[in-house]
């Protein structure tokens, strides 16, 4: 198992209803498998053909996922072949191994973000400079690490999200817009961080990574070869790498030629 491959997970690997993008009939559509219940109602789904896939994937590769999501919010998720063993969660900020938080990997976070604003002077900052305008949905802040807000995109102030960008950059921080939410993180928290710490101590000698938003540059970078659907903030903002290959299939379609092609890179190395 010399191969690591780490895939971010919404929009990537599964998919909410409103983001299935089920582009034929529906008597060709394919059987779903529900990945995720939230309140006690189905909230993500990957196609049956992908969950057997990821299954075969497992046993083939260090299988990371690598998520924006919170460690409870990444719990929620129950992807085929069980739980992996490493995941990155919270934007890089923890690295989970057995499902528990990684002290060692934590200390490490919380010392590369001495340098950085702190997390309070960045939420005050958001709600002054919000207010009380009416496309502001939420805010939320994320494991004491991150802030983001949901926001009305059709009612966002066209300069509000460059204006908020050149304000973070001067305190260590980074802004990406990423559909309904504005992400305010410190710059040293990258998910290609955490997983390059997983390679590390797995004794991968190759990473492969996928993802579909603003947030997952620095991980498509970071590995050796990448994937992108074809939907979402990267492809949208015309983002590109020699190394990732940009895919035709959109939606859950997408997450099963993602796990497709990541298990052709790990068979034959397994092999």
């Amino acid at each position: 198992m010399n191969v690591l491959v780490a895939s971010d997970l919404d929009r990537t690997l599964i998919y909410s209803a409103a983001a299935l993008k089920l582009e034929m009939p529906d008597a060709e559509a394919p059987r779903l498998l529900c990945v995720e219940t939230y309140g006690h109602k189905p909230l993500s789904y990957m196609t049956e053909t992908a969950a057997r896939l990821l299954e075969r994937l497992q046993e083939q590769c260090v299988f990371v996922p690598t998520t924006t999501r919170t460690r409870e919010q990444y719990k929620r998720v129950n992807l085929p072949g069980g739980p992996a063993r490493y995941a990155v969660c919270a934007n890089g900020g923890h690295i989970l191994r057995d499902g528990e938080s990684d002290p060692d990997w934590q200390a490490q976070v919380r010392r590369a973000l001495e340098d950085c604003a702190p997390l309070r002077q960045v939420c005050e900052h958001l709600r002054r400079a919000a207010g009380d305008g009416e496309w502001t949905l939420k805010q939320r802040v994320a494991d004491d690490l991150f802030a983001y807000l949901v926001v009305d995109r059709a009612r966002l102030p066209l300069t509000w999200v460059k204006e908020l960008s050149e304000w973070a950059d001067t305190c260590g921080w980074t802004v990406s817009l990423q559909g309904r939410k504005i992400y305010a993180v410190p710059g040293p928290l990258t998910k290609s961080a955490a997983v390059a710490e997983i390679a590390r101590r797995t004794g991968a000698a190759r990473t492969c990574a996928a993802g579909d938003s603003l947030l997952d540059a620095d991980l498509l970078l970071g590995a050796g070869r990448g994937w992108m659907p074809g939907h979402g903030e990267l492809v949208d903002s015309g983002w590109s790498a020699p190394h990732v290959e940009v895919l035709p299939e959109r939606g859950v379609a997408a997450g099963e030629r993602i796990t497709r092609e990541m298990l052709a890179v790990t068979e034959p190395a397994a092999g």
